[in-house]
């Protein structure tokens, strides 16, 4: 039986200065590199060109890799944010790259989950990426056609929130922290607003290039920049809450240019700072994206609308009721009425 074919990889002649291209069915090639570094750039850019040729090639004859690359080249620059695709090719390519899009199957996708040993929904992400690259292959004439992916149970959808003892808890580990008190601030705003942790991050005083920013004398804040360009997280305006003006007031007068900044310079993760607060207020398994959950669940407890909240928190209607419809006072109210008058 034949050994099956490797596809395009980089060789090194043992008294050759230049790293050189191999693949099967084509002569080698040389990178005209020394450097390894930039040899792997010469085979990228090899991968993504080879066998344009204008007709669309079966499965069998084309590897992930290579349809990875063009959906790298081409795709990815047009959307708003590139690196996450980015994130996603780096966990594919090294179990993928080599494999055609013919072998792209139920075995081989359960194998993948077992070989990144990661959280489904990480898996799940990363295979959306190389589903989107085959039909984008498909769709622009690379392909005849595109397999499906085959996916891993879609976990359970997170309700982990904090009770109001338990944000406290937070606030004031994070406020006793020597050089932590900017997440104080960080806490606040996504406890009041339930805006995601990087868009709180890139938010200001005024209008920025970063990210969003606070009018505080029209009392609305905008979760992204007018140069920001949009995308499946939803980040509209919404009112600011009386008290997190008052809070963003006082930071302001103090002469903080970012909602959330350090030595005078905003702060690009709260990481570090937020593992430590959690630690020292007796809070495993919390993340900064617990802080919307309970934002939104606090909201509904205090007797929000479902539509209401999808548009102050930036969620849409269908997420508000799946996830914490439950922690609505009226939540199945008229059936619940219905079922204890019922009729003889």
């Amino acid at each position: 039986m034949p050994r099956p074919a490797k596809g395009a990889r980089l060789h090194k002649f043992k008294h050759r200065p230049h790293w050189y291209i191999r693949d099967t069915g084509q002569p080698d090639r040389s990178t005209g590199q020394r450097s390894r570094v930039e040899a792997e750039k010469e085979l990228a850019a090899y991968i993504a060109t080879r066998g344009r040729t204008g007709v669309a090639n079966e499965p069998e004859n084309v590897t992930c890799g290579e349809v990875l690359a063009i959906y790298a080249e081409e795709y990815a620059p047009t959307v708003a944010a590139p690196e996450r695709i980015g994130y996603a090719l780096d966990a594919l390519l090294p179990y993928w790259s080599g494999l055609k899009l013919a072998h792209v199957k139920g075995e081989t996708c359960r194998r993948y989950v077992k070989w990144r040993d990661k959280s489904h929904g990480t898996v799940r992400r990363e295979l959306g990426v190389l589903q989107a690259a085959m039909n984008y292959a498909h769709k622009e004439g690379y392909v005849t056609s595109a397999p499906t992916v085959t996916m891993p149970p879609k976990p359970e959808s997170k309700e982990r929130w904090l009770t109001r003892d338990e944000a406290a808890r937070l606030l004031w580990a994070a406020y006793r922290g020597h050089k932590s008190s900017h997440l104080a601030r960080f806490i606040l705003i996504a406890l009041y607003t339930g805006t995601r942790k990087d868009a709180i991050l890139r938010m200001g005083f005024e209008p920025n290039t970063v990210g969003g920013w606070f009018d505080l004398d029209r009392g609305l804040m905008y979760r992204r920049g007018t140069d920001e360009r949009a995308t499946n997280k939803r980040r509209t305006p919404a009112p600011i809450p009386r008290q997190l003006r008052a809070h963003l007031a006082r930071w302001r007068a103090s002469g903080y240019k970012w909602a959330v900044e350090y030595q005078g310079a905003r702060v690009g993760d709260v990481k570090r700072a937020f593992s430590k607060a959690r630690t020292d207020a007796g809070l495993p398994g919390v993340t900064p994206h617990t802080l919307k959950h309970t934002a939104i669940t606090w909201n509904l407890q205090n007797g929000a609308s479902i539509w209401d909240a999808a548009g102050f928190f930036a969620t849409s209607a269908e997420t508000i009721e799946k996830t914490y419809g439950h922690h609505s006072p009226s939540h199945q109210a008229s059936a619940l009425k219905a079922a204890e008058n019922r009729r003889n």
